[in-house]
């Protein structure tokens, strides 16, 4: 176990670095200037370059990613071109809201992928295992942004069922903040209107983030349930008089839900990343819409600080995802 978390967490060092190296030096050749984009197209060529100095943007691209390096390590992020606060800050401030969006994507993916893919394994070739499996192509093949224009336009166009952006209307106060979180921090105050109203602004967004690792959830089950049901422990059960709900899930989906586990967690860092096309389609406030408004803004540090973000937490799920494989299962190592 000691071994296991040694070796990830170097990794994690290396993956980081990796990540801010390549993040920091694409971000500076994207076409532009972060300090015209501040000062406007008529200020003069006196104040761009005071401006540029103050940014550090005079200096060479190797010297910049050493002192944000240096200021990394100190767990500063630098300050926001955009907004003129800190990155951390504004990482802070938006954070909750992508954190709950994923989640509850995350519970849709589960709850309803798992249940698909043990039917489908069980009805294998019948109609059932023929939808799911288109339904399973559909989700993998279709883009989330064509899934989250077509909920807009059937459940908000159409039906006027869902709202079709932010995460409450304008005339409901939302909750205190404790976690952050709208949903929770509304059942924890008691305060029932802001969590009505949350949760039907909440649907949508997350339904539409869940479709594509629903799909590969399901899928994933489904090929791990019937690798699982051919195997000699299971017909031996058979013949011993097992049968129904106590084989399928004591004996067949205990096993297979093993090498779902991976699929499973990097499942939850995919929707994090993921949240940048659906924060944007649906204005959920969120650091993936923080991201896109930094990039067309050309602000450096934000950027940056997002990638880092995320990558610390794909790498975090990582480790928890070997960790629970060696707890499953103590030969595995790898």
């Amino acid at each position: 176990m000691r071994q296991i978390i040694v070796k990830r967490l170097a990794m994690l060092v290396l993956v980081l670095l990796g990540v801010t190296l390549i993040t920091f030096f694409l971000s500076h050749v994207i076409p532009g200037d972060p300090a015209r984009m501040m000062v406007g197209q008529r200020a003069s060529e006196e104040t761009l370059q005071e401006v540029r100095r103050q940014l550090g943007l005079d200096q060479p691209v190797w010297v910049q990613y050493f002192t944000y390096m240096e200021g990394l390590v100190a767990g500063d992020f630098g300050n926001s071109i955009r907004t003129q606060q800190p990155v951390v800050d504004d990482l802070i401030k938006f954070f909750p809201a992508t954190l709950e969006l994923a989640l509850t994507a995350f519970v849709i993916a589960i709850v309803i992928g798992i249940p698909i893919g043990i039917l489908t394994a069980v009805k294998k070739d019948t109609n059932w295992d023929h939808a799911g499996r288109f339904f399973s192509i559909a989700g993998i093949s279709t883009p989330v942004f064509w899934s989250g224009l077509i909920g807009i336009l059937i459940f908000y166009k159409f039906f006027n069922l869902l709202p079709s952006s932010g995460r409450i209307d304008l005339m409901i106060t939302p909750p205190p903040s404790i976690t952050g979180l709208y949903l929770l921090d509304s059942l924890l105050t008691g305060n029932w209107a802001a969590f009505t109203n949350s949760l039907w602004h909440l649907i949508l967004p997350a339904c539409t983030l869940a479709f594509a690792q629903l799909a590969i959830v399901t899928r994933q089950v489904r090929a791990s349930m019937l690798e699982v049901l051919g195997q000699e422990y299971i017909r031996t059960a058979l013949a011993n008089g097992i049968h129904g709900p106590v084989l399928l899930f004591r004996y067949a989906l205990r096993n297979a839900l093993i090498p779902t586990i991976t699929v499973v967690g990097l499942s939850f860092g995919s929707l994090l990343g993921g949240a940048v096309v659906t924060e944007t389609i649906f204005s959920w406030p969120g650091m993936g819409k923080y991201v896109v408004e930094s990039i067309a803004f050309l602000d450096f540090p934000a950027i940056m600080g997002f990638t880092f973000v995320i990558s610390f937490g794909y790498v975090i799920i990582n480790l928890l995802v070997d960790l629970t494989y060696y707890a499953l299962d103590p030969q595995i190592k790898e």
